[in-house]
């Protein structure tokens, strides 16, 4: 699957994108994910619940993000996958969705127990799609969006989430 053109996906993505490194699709979407749960296993446990400020998520919080995340641009990515362009793919309230979890009680384990399970289906949404399938432009109400560009974007939103994390948590 070739990266996206700036036609496939709103434009407040292109950071997102811009920091997914070029090479193979799946090999990239699968070194991302591992990549990502070394990263989380390697915070120190008296880190997990802290923030930077006080309207600020918890690191947890912030990978309970990340998979909630996850599973919505899945959901999106299947409905372009289907060719539906008619059902509309509105935005998420990141903040409303963080608000309504609690993950004070939740090992960083079973965070990423979570995770590596909604991601692996989010790779075998991806295991079998031809080139002509992941440009289907679906619904995103303001922007289109294609499969590949959430694809990229599923990518490019953890690695957001890991740099701020290390700026501003771990620095």
């Amino acid at each position: 699957m070739q990266r996206p053109e700036q036609i496939e996906y709103n434009p407040y993505f292109q950071n997102y994108i811009d920091l997914v490194k070029s090479g193979d699709f799946k090999s990239v979407f699968a070194e991302n994910t591992n990549d990502t749960i070394a990263f989380f296993k390697h915070i120190p446990a008296d880190k997990h619940n802290y923030k930077y400020g006080l309207d600020k998520w918890t690191i947890k919080e912030v990978l309970m993000h990340i998979i909630d995340t996850e599973r919505v641009f899945a959901y999106r990515t299947l409905v372009c996958l289907r060719g539906d362009n008619t059902t509309p793919l509105y935005s998420m309230d990141d903040n409303l969705y963080a608000a309504n979890i609690d993950v004070t009680h939740r090992t960083m384990d079973s965070l990423l127990e979570e995770f590596n399970v909604v991601r692996g289906n989010s790779a075998l949404l991806f295991e079998n799609v031809t080139e002509e399938q992941s440009q289907f432009l679906g619904n995103g109400v303001t922007h289109h969006f294609s499969a590949r560009a959430l694809g990229y974007i599923m990518m490019g939103h953890i690695l957001h989430h890991i740099n701020v994390i290390k700026n501003r948590y771990l620095a």
